[in-house]
């Protein structure tokens, strides 16, 4: 039986979401995952479809506003054990008000200091993750990520800022979460901060991170099923954000 995935595509230009959602649907089908691709965010408050889901991946970039009626039913599919998995804007960046998608994601961007064209290197930190296991540090041309993150993540790759002169220098030198997973409920999320543009995957390591963070994330429907976990032991009807 084949699982099933949902590309939310659109955003900013930018980051060539066609190009990137193409790339992650071709891989998911060589996987044996239906995948469809949106463009449209009311996708997200159709409770039903997104329950059926085993993975949904947004790649859609400073959209603004996302109203609650369009974010709960993530929120409790999330619960269920809908997994959740992006990279760089697509994910981080995607909807700037609404602080809950935030929580969910583990993060938000708030700079990128150099802006594209600038050298950096991941560096790996968890080596037994099999995320990250046999991969080593890397480096890259592209945009570096600095975010506020989440201090529940779990971290498996870094990256050191500064490496463009900027206000933000005046700290010293700090080791910024560039790949990580995090629990949302019964589901599981997975994030990695590269993803500018389409070619940053063809670089293997890059790649391959993502590829195994994509089936990591989908896995946590499967666990939950077959234990016959839902949502239901995290609602709770006080106020939470």
């Amino acid at each position: 039986m084949k699982r099933k995935a949902l590309i939310l595509c659109g955003g900013w230009e930018g980051h060539e979401p066609q190009l990137v959602a193409g790339r992650f649907k071709g891989f998911l089908e060589s996987e044996n995952f239906e995948v469809s691709i949106v463009e449209d965010v009311s996708v997200l408050e159709n409770r039903e479809r997104l329950m059926e889901l085993d993975l949904f991946i947004p790649i859609w970039t400073m959209y603004g506003d996302l109203p609650k009626s369009f974010f709960e039913p993530l929120l409790e599919a999330a619960g269920s054990g809908l997994g959740i998995a992006g990279c760089h804007g697509g994910m981080c960046d995607a909807f700037r008000n609404n602080v809950g998608w935030q929580f969910l994601t583990g993060a938000n961007w708030v700079a990128h200091p150099g802006c594209d064209g600038v050298p950096f290197r991941i560096n790996i930190i968890s080596k037994s993750n099999p995320i990250t296991e046999g991969i080593g540090d890397f480096d890259v041309v592209s945009e570096q990520y600095y975010l506020h993150v989440d201090p529940a993540n779990e971290v498996l790759a870094t990256t050191r800022f500064p490496t463009v002169k900027w206000y933000h220098s005046a700290n010293g030198e700090v080791d910024m979460p560039q790949v990580w997973t995090r629990k949302w409920g019964h589901g599981r999320v997975f994030y990695n901060a590269l993803g500018h543009h389409n070619d940053i995957f063809d670089i293997p390591p890059a790649w391959e991170i993502t590829k195994r963070g994509m089936l990591w994330a989908a896995d946590g429907k499967r666990i939950a099923a077959e234990k016959g976990l839902s949502a239901d032991e995290f609602k709770n009807e006080q106020g939470m954000y």
